[in-house]
């Protein structure tokens, strides 16, 4: 039994954008929160011998996965994957995540590159100091940490909303 995705009006008030655009924020930082408070602590046992093992490490998690959260929901205002849809779904969840994993990528670069500018240090000097490796490293483990989200996301997006919430609340055997 295929059931259609979700209907969606066809004209939705702003204050309906609006609570849709937060409920999918507030999900998609919510599983980065998570992901970035696991890395920050982590990192924090790996380097519990050297002095950052500040706790606000993980209020700097927590900002991160709101800020990131965000570039997603800009990245899909901008229709950013939207042509591998078309595609099966693992391959749409995997395009997505490279194209998603290179907008951050590139987010976190400008990011840097902002940072160090506003510490007056010579425009070449900053590109110069980046850590370019550190940014490689976090930008392969949000990659994939990107593929169970868009996975989830490019199911929902087919299935409709409540057919996987019932999919994944449901015991097996019922009737869906």
């Amino acid at each position: 039994m295929t059931t259609a995705p979700d209907p969606v009006p066809a004209k939705l008030t702003h204050k309906q954008r609006f609570l849709n655009e937060m409920k999918d924020y507030v999900a998609v930082s919510a599983y980065l929160a998570v992901l970035f408070c696991a890395i920050a602590a982590y990192t924090m046992l790996l380097a519990r011998h050297y002095e950052d093992t500040s706790p606000l490490n993980f209020t700097f998690a927590l900002i991160n996965a709101l800020v990131i959260g965000k570039v997603i929901l800009i990245g899909q205002m901008f229709h950013l994957g939207r042509r591998t849809e078309t595609l099966p779904l693992y391959q749409s969840a995997l395009l997505k995540s490279l194209l998603f994993g290179i907008l951050i990528f590139l987010f976190h670069l400008v990011e840097e590159f902002i940072k160090r500018v506003i510490h007056h240090e010579p425009t070449g000097a900053a590109l110069e100091r980046l850590d370019l490796e550190q940014l490689a490293a976090r930008s392969i483990i949000v990659l994939i940490a990107l593929v169970p989200l868009f996975a989830f996301r490019e199911l929902s997006r087919v299935l409709g909303e409540s057919r996987l919430r019932t999919l994944l609340t449901q015991r097996p055997g019922g009737e869906l």
